[in-house]
């Protein structure tokens, strides 16, 4: 990254992160042009230093690069919630799970096939040259809502149960960043930019739709169904600091 060559390369489309604008965030939506700057995660800075790079690098030398800032982009392969099969297992078992929160922070989620149609329309696009283009859903969740949506796709209850995001990063720090960094935020998007250079980018397919998918994927691939003993220990930890808190069960 460091000697970087126009000469060898016809166009560079870096994949950065919508988790590298400010937290907290100071005003929703979020637009290009929101300030950069997340002192939680260490992921989220490292972006930031590439997208300087590569700014520079266009500046300076020309050099022939697009930035795109998705979001949380998932398909049938993943699962788009703290815990991932973890948290599905325990639903469909009837155990409690853990939110961070109380819940009803906002989160964007975009499928990957949506995102597709907004990759390829900026690829070879010489308008998107030397620019910054975010590309996430129009479609917005409660972390309460996403829980609830995959826990009856796969047949079970939502059994939630809240828990503050400091208790749970304290237990499994490793998570720290991605939670007090990004999760733990309400983002809404804007997504005027994009569609004035690629006019087909309409997201389409909604949690709603997508999580039987992924169910049926994970049901078919019992390869993929990983219970992580560590993450249901936390889950249990955190279960057993909350019974009886204010936060109660949230069955939405």
């Amino acid at each position: 990254m460091t000697a970087l060559k126009v000469l060898f390369i016809g166009k560079y489309v870096f994949i950065s992160s919508a988790s590298a604008y400010q937290k907290p965030v100071a005003h929703l939506p979020i637009t290009e042009s929101t300030p950069l700057r997340n002192p939680r995660w260490q992921y989220s800075r490292h972006k930031i230093a590439c997208e300087e790079l590569l700014t520079r690098a266009y500046r300076d030398r020309d050099f022939p690069v697009t930035v795109l800032r998705p979001s949380h982009t998932y398909d049938k392969w993943t699962i788009p919630a703290f815990g991932g099969w973890t948290a599905i297992d325990r639903l469909r078992r009837g155990e409690e799970i853990v939110v961070h929160g109380d819940g009803t922070s906002l989160w964007t989620l975009t499928h990957s096939t949506d995102f597709a149609v907004g990759f390829v329309g900026l690829i070879g696009n010489p308008l998107a040259y030397g620019d910054t283009f975010q590309i996430t859903s129009d479609f917005v969740y409660t972390w309460n809502e996403i829980y609830s949506i995959l826990a009856r796709a796969a047949g079970g209850e939502p059994r939630l149960r809240h828990a503050p995001t400091t208790e749970i990063e304290r237990l499994a720090p490793e998570r720290a960043g991605q939670l007090s960094g990004d999760m733990a935020h309400s983002v809404v998007f804007d997504n005027t930019k994009i569609r004035r250079l690629v006019p087909d980018f309409s997201p389409s397919v909604a949690l709603h739709h997508a999580a039987r998918e992924i169910i049926e994927w994970h049901d078919g691939h019992p390869e993929l169904q990983r219970v992580d003993p560590d993450l249901d220990a936390l889950f249990a930890e955190l279960l057993s600091h909350s019974r009886g808190g204010a936060d109660g069960a949230a069955t939405p």
